[in-house]
């Protein structure tokens, strides 16, 4: 038996898995995030409770966190914004990490391998998974195999070239009007007073071409950096209907034949390519599939 956990920023999944089907968790576990404290304790007393022997953790969590096993501060959230988190030795407060074979992977690089291995890109050689929330995040995975390290891919900050409809100044503490600035939750909410579902009809439209711009740059840059077959797109932002329909919209737009050629950049193939997530917990997955890749 193997077990997974994914540390949200709202919400911990924690769960266990035969090591031959990470991609089918027997039993999950979920429970607010509060303080470091208090959520590890949670945790600890999980895997105390689950009665069964583990041989390999899985560890996915909000970042920033370091990942590299080979450098200072392993398993530590670093300079994230959530209150009470920062530099906080996640791995050491979890005593099963003591024990057992683990990894560490930032929670969008986790899902991004679970949608690649048991989900939406299960066919793909190469995934992108991105999550529009709170924050906006992205994990890359590149012939199987999972391509992050300590403060990287940090793809939600990318500088995205503005709209001419839209002059919000963009709510990133650090830099204002980049992607995450742009089309996150909490942006979406300051520049239009409700959530990305509840903007009303008749600005919609306007809504949607703007946020769908930025998005579809998103993609642009991955298919430009790793030649994606795959990106798959979740979050809360995107829960908007239509939304992700014009993403696929202005990605043809925008890469203007440079990147999508042979028919590529037709309407069916691109819905092909920018895709909803195929699994619940994607982030506990990819945590439990990493832990089985871990030699026994």
């Amino acid at each position: 038996m193997i077990a997974g956990v994914e540390t949200g920023g709202t919400k911990v999944v924690c769960g266990i898995a035969h090591r031959d089907a990470p991609g089918e968790p027997l039993e999950v576990r979920r429970f607010p995030t509060t303080t470091p404290e208090e959520t590890t304790a949670r945790i600890d007393a999980y895997f105390a409770e689950v009665g069964e022997p583990l041989e390999a953790l899985g560890v996915a969590s909000f970042g920033p966190v370091n990942v590299e096993p080979d450098r200072p501060r392993y398993g530590w959230v670093t300079s994230t914004p959530k209150r009470g988190w920062q530099d906080t030795d996640l791995l050491g407060r979890i005593p099963l990490a003591a024990r057992v074979p683990h990894v560490v992977l930032s929670d969008v690089v986790a899902a991004a391998l679970g949608e690649h291995r048991h989900g939406a890109a299960a066919d793909a050689r190469t995934t992108a998974y991105a999550t529009v929330g709170t924050g906006i995040g992205a994990g890359l995975v590149v012939h199987d195999m999972p391509v992050h390290g300590n403060g990287f891919p940090e793809l939600g900050h990318l500088l995205v070239r503005r709209h001419p409809k839209d002059g919000f100044a963009g709510t990133c503490p650090y830099h204002g009007d980049c992607l995450e600035g742009l089309a996150s939750g909490p942006a979406v909410l300051a520049r239009w007073g409700v959530d990305s579902s509840s903007i009303p009809a008749d600005r919609r439209a306007e809504a949607h071409e703007i946020l769908g711009s930025y998005l579809a740059q998103l993609v642009g840059v991955v298919l430009m950096t790793i030649g994606a077959d795959r990106m798959v797109m979740g979050g809360g932002v995107l829960k908007a209907p239509g939304l992700l329909d014009e993403v696929r919209r202005q990605v043809p737009r925008l890469d203007a034949g440079y990147t999508l050629r042979d028919g590529a950049s037709e309407p069916g193939a691109v819905a092909r390519l920018v895709v909803p997530p195929a699994l619940e917990d994607a982030g506990l997955v990819g945590a439990l599939t990493a832990a089985a890749d871990l030699p026994a």
